[in-house]
């Protein structure tokens, strides 16, 4: 399976993430010109080497309006305290700066759907855009409709945004994971006054993610960064088993004690790496009859797993240890068919992890007919067995 894993210890922002994905292509300037040629009006991507800690990768300039983001950060709002801002985003209600030009949502999309991409690339930069717009709707207290985008801020995110959604169509990872994202800590300075970090609107955006502050005084977590983190992903943890083909490194405008830096991998993952849970209960006053009725009851309700283990119990009866295999979210849907359908008042669980092959069915042709296969891959081990219902079924027409 190809898996594209993003690590956001340093947290994550739309220009880290693009070059990042640059890299992973393996020919940053290909993707320069490709982003250029998209026809982003007033926008210029710029790839450029740079070095953290002794760390070469990629940092992405976008230059919009003939001007680039960092230059009006201070000039307009967002500005860190401790002056470690990387925000892309500068997004106000409409009686704030009424010297500066502004754009609506609805603007936002007929520049999106103008672009010369595919129907896939839009569809997921508009929705990376419309969860930015409702957390920034729920933090200023407003409608959608009133939320005002700022719009030197604005081309610079729709870059990055739509930047990204290309380098994730192209790498075309079958799935991905994140890491849990690092938000900083501290104060930021805006429109509205001193608010914490992370600010309410990337608050907002991180209901239901994985995050932790870190050791880092400062905002690491953009309001573009955790949109796009959240739209893409589809799980977050630790880098799962997989052989690595390409690791990208995306540079952040800063400078700290710590790289900073966005990095990714893309490679094939060893199999399937999750959770379950093990149901297990004993019993001793039951017939081998209702037992073999109970564990089937169980299958075909969807357990991963059921089986039956002899057992020694209290004064030396014997016994059978049931023990069912289910997904986390099943385990109270199994703990009552369990008690309904055996006779034990109690029932113990645990969660394991478990590594499975990725696997898959497929109809190949015999010279005693077709006839399915079951596929199973991963961790350097490909297997391949016949159906039995298959094979028992052309058994008995050459019998």
């Amino acid at each position: 399976m190809k898996t594209l894993y993003i690590e956001c210890n340093m947290g994550a922002a739309g220009d880290m993430l693009l070059a990042s994905l640059a890299e992973l292509t393996g020919d940053v300037k290909a993707c320069e010109d490709k982003l250029n040629s998209l026809g982003i009006p007033d926008v210029t991507y710029i790839f450029e080497p740079a070095v953290k800690c002794g760390i070469t990768g990629t940092h992405a300039r976008v230059i919009a309006l003939g001007t680039e983001e960092d230059e009006h950060l201070h000039e307009h709002e967002h500005e860190h305290l401790s002056d470690e801002s990387e925000n892309e985003l500068d997004i106000l209600p409409s009686h704030d700066h009424e010297h500066h030009h502004h754009t609506h949502l609805s603007d936002i999309e007929k520049i999106i759907d103008e672009l010369d991409v595919s129907e896939k690339v839009k569809d997921d930069a508009l929705a990376v855009y419309g969860l930015i717009a409702e957390a920034e709707s729920k933090a200023h207290g407003r409608e959608i409709s009133e939320i005002h985008f700022h719009e030197v801020g604005t081309m610079d995110a729709v870059a990055d945004i739509v930047g990204v959604c290309v380098l994730m169509e192209q790498l075309k990872p079958d799935n991905i994971i994140a890491s849990p994202l690092a938000t900083g800590f501290g104060q930021v300075r805006c429109a509205h006054g001193i608010l914490p970090v992370p600010a309410p609107a990337t608050a907002y955006l991180i209901e239901g993610v994985p995050t932790y502050s870190g050791d880092i005084e400062g905002e690491l977590l953009t309001p573009t960064g955790a949109a796009l983190i959240k739209h893409f992903a589809e799980s977050f943890g630790p880098r799962p088993v997989m052989t690595i083909e390409k690791t990208g490194y995306g540079m952040g405008a800063k400078d700290f004690a710590k790289a900073n830096i966005l990095r990714s991998y893309i490679g094939d993952s060893e199999g399937e790496e999750e959770k379950v849970i093990e149901i297990v209960c004993n019993v001793d006053d039951m017939t081998g009859e209702e037992i073999g009725y109970a564990t089937e009851i169980l299958m075909n309700s969807g357990a991963l797993d059921v089986f039956t283990t002899p057992v020694f119990m209290k004064k030396n009866r014997p016994g059978i240890l049931i023990t069912c295999v289910v997904r986390p979210e099943d385990k109270e849907f199994f703990a009552k068919l369990i008690f309904e359908n055996t006779t034990t008042i109690g029932i113990r669980y645990i969660t394991k992890d478990r590594f499975t092959l990725d696997r898959r069915e497929e109809k190949v042709m015999t010279k005693y007919g077709e006839a399915s296969v079951k596929i199973s891959e991963g961790f350097g081990v490909t297997r391949i067995k016949p159906e039995y219902d298959d094979v028992s079924g052309i058994a008995e027409k050459i019998r």
